[in-house]
């Protein structure tokens, strides 16, 4: 998690809630050290540790899983219990099943159905009243939050076939693509994720001990942390490692480790909403987002140890990534 970055605007979405309320932003984003203006640039990024952290704490303030977009509130720990419950069922099809009849328990302002048809499993949000939330912050979450329980509670990546939306494509939609690894629609009837039907007869393998580990952090850090490691995006991070200050392999090693063809690979990726040269480009911007954050080693050393030979070559890279040179983000970071 220290080396995940989230986009600033998945911060501004979620202080909209309270925002709306009257609750001042300053004093939530400096208690986990984020600062003030991440909010409006919208090519600032934070650490995932940092947003989880600011989600737990914005559940805090507000004593409300939603987040103040609904007219209603839901106590922290809400989910947790819902957790619980579900973690005794014995398929992915029953928890997607208990998990709604606990939440029409109480006023909600937004439901999930899972609908069968043919092949194809749909799990369906819709608003049951006007939300206060104009980046659709919530529905966002809540697809998130439950897809990436389900692989968890299953150990198994569950592969979408789309994910559509009820609202038209935002200024943030290329974030998306690292969100749900699948095939975006928007201005659809309805904001749903798509898979086959076969996931929903895997087997729940996690018990209440190692739930009551996961609940530590969860479901903030979900939002905060990519999808699983079965995806070649992970794969190809995973086989680049952590030292980026080395020439970085090509292509062709890559495909040939990961025992596809290079034309393969590419289609897997561009399924997948990226590319290698992506990929290289964020985990570099990443890293020199964690070093940043500490002031143990200068701008130029950060530049080697994500692969630049120059550093005027770093400054121009980073501004591109974040809006921001190095040393204005360092300066940020130190004043938050």
């Amino acid at each position: 998690m220290d080396k995940i970055t989230v986009s600033s605007h998945f911060v501004k979405a979620a202080l909209k809630g309270a925002e709306l309320q009257g609750i001042p932003m300053e004093p939530i984003l400096r208690s986990v050290g984020i600062p003030a203006d991440v909010v409006v640039n919208p090519k600032a990024r934070v650490t995932g540790l940092q947003y989880t952290a600011f989600i737990q704490k914005m559940w805090a303030v507000l004593e409300d899983e939603l987040m103040g977009f609904a007219n209603t509130k839901q106590k922290p720990g809400t989910f947790a219990t819902a957790c619980y419950l579900i973690i005794h069922c014995t398929s992915l099809e029953s928890v997607f099943h208990k998990a709604s009849a606990f939440y029409s328990l109480f006023d909600k302002p937004i439901t999930m159905d899972l609908r069968i048809e043919g092949e194809q499993a749909k799990l369906i949000v819709t608003p049951e009243a006007v939300l206060n939330d104009p980046y659709h912050f919530l529905q966002e979450s809540l697809l998130v939050i439950w897809h990436r329980l389900a692989c968890w509670l299953t150990g198994q990546r569950i592969i979408l076939d789309a994910t559509h939306f009820n609202y038209s494509e935002p200024p943030h939609a290329s974030e998306y693509r690292h969100l749900f690894n699948s095939p975006l629609l928007f201005d659809q009837p309805d904001t749903r994720m798509i898979f086959n039907r076969r996931f929903l007869s895997l087997p729940i393998i996690q018990d209440e001990l190692a739930l009551k580990e996961f609940l530590k952090c969860s479901p903030a850090d979900l939002l905060a942390k990519p999808d699983d490691s079965t995806t070649y995006t992970a794969r190809i991070r995973a086989l680049i490692g952590k030292d980026l200050s080395q020439a970085l392999p090509d292509f062709e090693f890559v495909s040939t480790n990961l025992n596809v063809s290079p034309q393969t690979l590419r289609r897997r990726l561009k399924d997948e909403n990226t590319s290698y040269q992506e990929i290289k480009d964020n985990m570099r911007r990443d890293v020199a987002l964690y070093h940043l954050a500490r002031q143990e080693i200068s701008i130029n050393e950060i530049a080697f140890k994500v692969g630049f030979t120059e550093p005027s070559t770093f400054h121009r890279a980073f501004k591109k990534w974040t809006g921001l040179t190095p040393g204005e983000y360092r300066e940020a970071k130190t004043s938050a």
